[in-house]
């Protein structure tokens, strides 16, 4: 059972005490439900764009940097490992402190942190300030999620989980765009300079508006231990998923951090068990609806994820379009999943999350299966159905799914409930582009050698032929400098044909795990906590 009444306790900011609040929204704009899903949308979305945009600006920050291919990795995985590892710690932080300042903090950390790194002037500063950027955005990410649960009443929070989640789903596919605008029309710095009056607009808001909602009932201690072996478990997996594609998923040094991670969990887990005020109680995952959210959410992230990795490749490498066009070619994907999103939250509210994650799966699992036909003549109508109908499927999964964990979960974990939303989504989206790059890859080195000898092409060295395919994994024709352009051409087209062999396998691979993932969506159901510490005005 948990306590529905939650008490404000950061006062108005004159140093007058705090009234108790029982949810219901103060005076003014404080506490209004909808600025308040307004106000974490915009700093939410600071985030959701660095995910993809920094991609556009890689090439732009090797050259002025004098980067390495290992350097501009790192402008990555830096990010990645730092909000992976700390989701759910800082989740737990929230819970502990107030979503409120917790979410604030985050914002202004970001935006510094995005300052920093465009007045840097190495790459080492910019590696650094992109942790600093994964471990602030950690911070407001769960908080986001935690303010609006205390915020809405149950028969509306689904909508706003689903404007939340349009807003989340908008700024990574729209990331590309944008940051091909930037990179194209200023600098690569714009692309974090961006941040700064993002990040000020946010915090103001914040300020303003936003009331700290906490059960009375909320942690009063922290588990260090748990921290440091859920961290250490965490980031040894996220770090195996890096370094397979580099190591190979054989290699012994991918399997000792795999090892190294079961070993983790399990240690995290028997801890769990005897910690008076535990980081991730174990009872959470009694609730079956709870854990298969969790498991969804790896999923489609994996399809997700995964699958889009390589369109992006095919756009910009086999047809050859700049990277803004290849992000306007994708906005069909954006505008449904902006469409589809609040719509999903409605249907939600009213039928509840089973059948429409259920139904959002099938048709992710026929989008990938759809893209898996793609081919170097595909029209442009054609992808756009494609594209379409994976952001139609994707819109109720992301707001399902999110309802499901954060509404099966008390009020004073619902920070926790938050970070293992956005730590499944990150892990499975690394796992996706992870796994399905193995599946490409293989699939690339079994046919390119064949593909070459029956289009005539002159023998090539082992050494140079798994060159040829590295750069075919990225849809890149090997072409070198002075080929004959009849030769030329016909690299050209071997390159093609097999890198689509490739993304083909992958897609239908994807397709497969969103298959999957249909059957787990039957195992979910209305969060039965969702009513507690629900805000009742202004709605």
């Amino acid at each position: 059972m948990t306590s529905q009444t939650t008490i404000d306790k950061t006062g108005p900011g004159d140093g007058t005490p705090a009234a108790p609040s029982d949810g219901t929204p103060g005076k003014g704009l404080r506490g209004h439900p909808w600025f308040t899903l307004i106000t974490v949308a915009v700093g939410v979305m600071m985030v959701a764009l660095d995910g993809t945009i920094v991609a556009i600006a890689n090439p732009a920050i090797g050259d002025d940097l004098d980067a390495t291919w290992s350097d501009l990795q790192w402008i990555t995985n830096a990010y990645f490992l730092a909000l992976a590892v700390s989701l759910i710690t800082a989740g737990k932080l929230g819970d502990r402190f107030g979503h409120r300042q917790t979410f604030l903090i985050g914002v202004a950390g970001f935006a510094a942190s995005s300052a920093a790194i465009g007045l840097s002037e190495g790459i080492t500063m910019v590696i650094v300030f992109r942790v600093f950027q994964g471990l602030f955005g950690a911070l407001l990410m769960p908080a986001a999620l935690g303010l609006l649960r205390a915020t809405f009443p149950a028969e509306k929070l689904n909508m706003a989980i689903g404007i939340w989640g349009m807003v989340i789903g908008a700024s990574t596919a729209g990331g590309p765009i944008l940051g091909g605008v930037l990179v194209e029309h200023v600098n690569w710095q714009s692309v974090f300079f961006i941040n700064v009056p993002v990040g000020i607009l946010a915090v103001a808001l914040g300020a303003w508006i936003l009331l700290d909602h906490r059960a009375e009932n909320a942690p009063r201690s922290f588990d260090v231990l748990g921290i440091a072996l859920l961290s250490a478990a965490v980031f040894c997996l996220v770090w195996a998923i890096i370094k397979a594609p580099e190591w190979g998923w054989g290699d012994l040094g991918t399997w000792t951090f795999i090892i190294g991670s079961l070993v983790g969990f399990g240690l995290f887990a028997f801890w769990e068990t005897k910690v008076e005020e535990p980081l991730v109680p174990l009872t959470l995952f009694r609730s079956v609806p709870l854990s298969a959210g969790v498991v969804l959410m790896v999923l489609m992230a994996i399809a997700f994820m995964g699958g889009l990795f390589f369109v992006t490749f095919y756009l910009q490498g086999v047809r050859g379009l700049g990277p803004v066009d290849a992000g306007l070619h994708l906005l069909p994907l954006t505008g449904m999943m902006i469409v589809g999103s609040p719509l999903a939250g409605v249907m939600i509210t009213k039928v509840g999350p089973r059948i429409p994650l259920a139904f959002g799966m099938t048709l992710t699992a026929l989008a990938m299966y759809g893209m898996s036909t793609l081919d170097t003549d595909t029209g442009s109508v054609v992808m756009s159905l494609w594209f379409a109908l994976l952001g139609l499927g994707l819109a109720p999964v992301m707001v399902g799914a999110t309802e499901v964990i954060v509404g099966n979960a008390p009020l004073e974990l619902s920070g926790v409930a938050g970070g293992l939303q956005q730590a499944a989504m990150q892990v499975g989206g690394s796992l996706g582009t992870a796994v399905l790059g193995a599946v490409m890859a293989s699939k690339v080195d079994g046919d390119l050698p064949g593909n070459w000898a029956e289009a005539g092409l002159p023998q090539l060295p082992p050494e140079q032929m798994e060159k040829a395919a590295e750069a075919v994994q990225k849809g890149v024709a090997p072409v070198a400098p002075g080929t004959p352009e009849q030769i030329a051409a016909k690299i050209t087209d071997v390159a093609h044909d097999t890198f689509i062999s490739g993304m083909s396998l992958a897609s239908l691979v994807a397709a497969g795990v969103a298959a999957v993932a249909v059957l787990v969506a039957f195992l979910t159901k209305r969060g039965a906590n969702a009513d507690a510490g629900a805000g009742v005005g202004h709605i």
